[in-house]
């Protein structure tokens, strides 16, 4: 329970701060649009703040994620396995990835698009990735829902 506490203090905390410097902004007299000096001084703190935020959560979920794995090499069995299947579903979705030529609106080819290019590989791969990901998470979605009315 008094860990409850702390916690509640530190996201109050925070979210004063943030507050704080979210209201910098709209008490500022300056056009913001313009007055770059402005800019620095009210809007670039609320942004290394967030950047901050971002970060710290970054940092704190992956050393939870790997404590949790430290302590229970059985989810670091089953991470591994998952990381493999993800990885073999990347390659599938590479090898069907082309690589062909990218033109613009006007029929020009685009800077960096050229046939054989490896940006155009990896976007078409990180397409086919998305694509085959999503059609099996829409198959599970289905599934679970048909177990949900077949079991009521």
């Amino acid at each position: 329970m008094k860990s409850n506490k702390i916690l509640n203090i530190i996201i109050a905390f925070i979210a004063i701060i943030g507050a704080f410097l979210f209201v910098r902004i709209f008490m500022s007299d300056a056009d913001l649009e313009t007055d770059v000096d402005a800019q620095n001084s009210v809007i670039s703190p609320l942004i290394h703040y967030s950047t901050f935020l971002f970060y710290a959560a970054v940092v704190i979920a992956v050393g939870l994620s790997l404590l949790t794995i430290v302590k229970n090499p059985e989810n670091l069995k089953k991470m591994l396995m998952s990381l493999a299947a993800l990885g073999v579903l990347l390659l599938i979705a590479y090898f069907i990835a082309d690589d062909n030529v990218v033109y613009d609106a006007a029929g020009k080819i685009q800077p960096g698009g050229e046939a054989g290019s490896s940006v155009n590989k990896w976007v078409g791969a990180g397409i086919w990735y998305s694509m085959i990901l999503g059609a099996i998470a829409s198959f599970f979605f289905v599934f679970d829902l048909v177990k949900g009315l077949i079991k009521s």
